[in-house]
């Protein structure tokens, strides 16, 4: 009789703990949905070292984030960079001043009715420690041990806490421990919160549908999609050297639109990817596939899936084909239940730009992203 309670007893807690895991899970899901249609604000405290008051107001009014709101964004992913916002490398203490202007940017984004994530959006500098040895993840933990802590008593619903934006390591078991441990110390200084996690190999989906989901079901997982990158990317400088000097890739792709890229092109080696690019024939079809494994990635795991990035580079790209290549991909992040935050705000692949009369937004964009008339 005591063995048989004792079953008892031990089934009974067995049944609260998975109730409770699927309690947590059920968050998860229920947050993702705060995540719905999303903006980059990708200057605001990251790529810029300038935290000046003068150019954090510059950078987005209140009106203008009114505007995100009213054109139908539900939240935005702030970038951040960390280095502006530590004291002290080892403790992770943060600087009281910029703290307080970022307090004061996230509370009028919320005011604004625009939910956000906090996108620890490091500069290579930072990151490159976390490659070998143990400083750079003792960095990555102090760090988040202080900034969860600081930001444990806002709104669960309205903030999220991104890891760290596009790991930029290959070994995809390295980062998985790494991330295991940062959401153990972003779960103890601040229990309520949902966090954002992704990949190795800089957040690609093909990194994503190698994780293993951690160990803490209030998490959603991000990736980031520019594919095909031979359009999205030509002509950027930072990226592939090839890109640099690319200029009218077409999109949707085939054998025979690619020729013109092609008789221009001097380089073997890029005139064979470019073929490749062609006889990929990326369309919409192509591009949903893409996107349609990183949901079924997240159906099989019972997780939620949110694609942090994409967009495609407005320099050099034909507009139609970048709004028709920007349809299509919003389209397919839709139709398998991916919520998306569009790159960027008024940056080079952005929605709008900025001149002396203010904010200009491009509505072929908008409409492609769904809103807009």
């Amino acid at each position: 009789m005591k063995s048989w309670l004792k079953w008892l007893a031990l089934s009974a807690v067995m049944l609260v703990a998975v109730g409770g895991a699927q309690a947590q899970k059920g968050v998860a899901f229920a947050r993702a949905e705060h995540l719905r249609r999303g903006l980059n604000l990708s200057s605001f405290y990251a790529q810029t070292r300038d935290l000046s008051q003068a150019r954090i107001d510059a950078y987005m009014s209140v009106a203008d984030m009114q505007a995100l709101k009213t054109m139908g964004f539900d939240h935005v992913r702030l970038s951040i960079n960390p280095a502006l916002l530590i004291a002290n490398v080892k403790t992770g203490t943060l600087r009281e001043g910029p703290m307080a202007q970022l307090d004061k940017t996230v509370g009028q984004l919320t005011d604004a009715g625009l939910n956000v994530i906090l996108d620890i959006h490091a500069d290579e500098d930072w990151k490159a420690p976390l490659l070998h040895g143990d400083d750079g993840a003792a960095n990555l933990f102090a760090f988040w041990a202080q900034f969860a802590g600081h930001y444990a008593k806002s709104d669960p619903e309205r903030v999220f806490f991104e890891i760290m934006n596009e790991p930029s390591m290959d070994d995809l078991y390295r980062w998985e421990g790494i991330q295991d441990r940062a959401v153990a110390v972003i779960r103890r200084a601040a229990p309520r919160h949902t966090i954002i996690a992704t990949a190795a190999g800089w957040g690609h989906q093909d990194g994503l549908l190698a994780l293993e989901p951690v160990r803490d079901d209030d998490v959603i997982y991000t990736f980031h999609d520019y594919d095909p990158m031979w359009f999205t990317h030509q002509g950027a400088t930072w990226s592939t050297a090839a890109f640099a000097f690319l200029h009218g890739v077409p999109y949707p792709s085939t054998p025979q639109n690619i020729q013109a890229v092609l008789s221009e092109e001097p380089d073997e080696r890029v005139q064979l990817e470019l073929e490749r690019y062609g006889e990929d024939r990326w369309d919409a079809q192509r591009v949903d596939a893409e996107v349609a494994a990183a949901g079924k990635w997240g159906e099989e795991r019972g997780v939620p899936v949110y694609c942090g990035e994409f967009g495609a580079f407005k320099e050099h790209s034909d507009a139609k084909m970048r709004v028709a290549w920007i349809n299509d991909t919003r389209t397919a992040l839709e139709r398998h239940h991916v919520g998306w935050a569009m790159w960027d705000y008024d940056g080079n692949f952005g929605l709008a730009t900025k001149g002396s009369d203010g904010i200009v937004v491009d509505q072929d964009v908008l409409r492609a992203l769904g809103m807009g008339k």
